[in-house]
């Protein structure tokens, strides 16, 4: 689908939503363009990963207000497969281990079931390995690891190095990041970040971070920058808020 310049490409009006009864989400708006890369920064407890959850479509958490468009469509009446079909990718914080499913039978099944969505024609064997032996390559991530069980006995680096890989062989509209920086040394942090850069840089992408620090905002730059605090966006900026933040904390900018 495509869009007119116009037409935000993710546009979230006075979202509201709870988990058990409780309110987390309380009147979020925001509006995202092809092309842009958005961080969203805030304390823990502002409601940060459950904005990911619910754009994801995470059973549990209960929309009670606003609408969310994606692509033009609605975001929230889709099933969570059928926003993955569209476009959305949602990495984790903690990556989830898959014991008995192997790398390669996971993203086979998940991009054909994807492309299957899309009246595209599957893969076969032979081209889904090569596409990715290909993304695995390009994050220095050894192509045996393919083989092993989803995450199943991985660093903390080489889950994300991996969901990374999940998200080349996908190659979304719009990547929704749960502090993907969360555990990473110094060079797989950069790796990551060149990963994202190289796959979510284009006119027709946009990239969600959601991070509590400013460090993978060294490698993906940011063009907005907004405070996340009590169920609300309560500042936006460009990457200088980031430094800011880094500084001075969020005592000054989350009420």
């Amino acid at each position: 689908m495509t869009l007119s310049d116009a037409t935000p490409l993710l546009a979230i009006t006075v979202l509201h939503a709870a988990i058990d009864g409780k309110e987390i989400l309380k009147g979020l708006s925001l509006s995202v363009n092809a092309g842009e890369v958005h961080a969203i920064m805030g304390p823990n407890g502002a409601g940060k990963s459950t904005l990911g959850y619910v754009l994801g479509g995470r059973p549990g958490y209960e929309v009670t207000g606003g609408s969310v468009t994606f692509l033009g469509q609605d975001l929230l009446e889709m099933e969570p497969h059928a926003r993955a079909a569209a476009g959305l990718f949602l990495g984790f914080q903690y990556p989830v281990e898959i014991p008995g499913v192997s790398n390669v039978q996971f993203l086979r099944e998940a991009l054909n079931a994807q492309r299957g969505a899309r009246d595209e024609k599957p893969l076969s064997g032979a081209e889904f390995l090569r596409l990715a032996r290909a993304e695995a390559a390009k994050l220095g991530m050894d192509a045996e690891m393919l083989k092993r069980p989803v995450n199943v006995g991985f660093s903390g680096g080489e889950k994300k190095r991996n969901e990374m890989v999940q998200m080349g062989v996908v190659d979304p509209r719009l990547a929704i990041l749960d502090e993907t920086d969360s555990g990473l040394d110094i060079d797989a942090l950069r790796i990551v970040g060149d990963g994202i850069n190289r796959i979510m840089r284009a006119p027709d992408k946009a990239v969600l971070l959601i991070t509590h620090y400013q460090r993978l905002l060294d490698y993906v730059e940011p063009d907005f920058v907004h405070v996340l605090a009590d169920g609300r966006i309560t500042r936006t900026g460009g990457k200088e808020l980031a430094h800011e933040l880094e500084r001075e904390g969020y005592a000054g900018v989350a009420a």
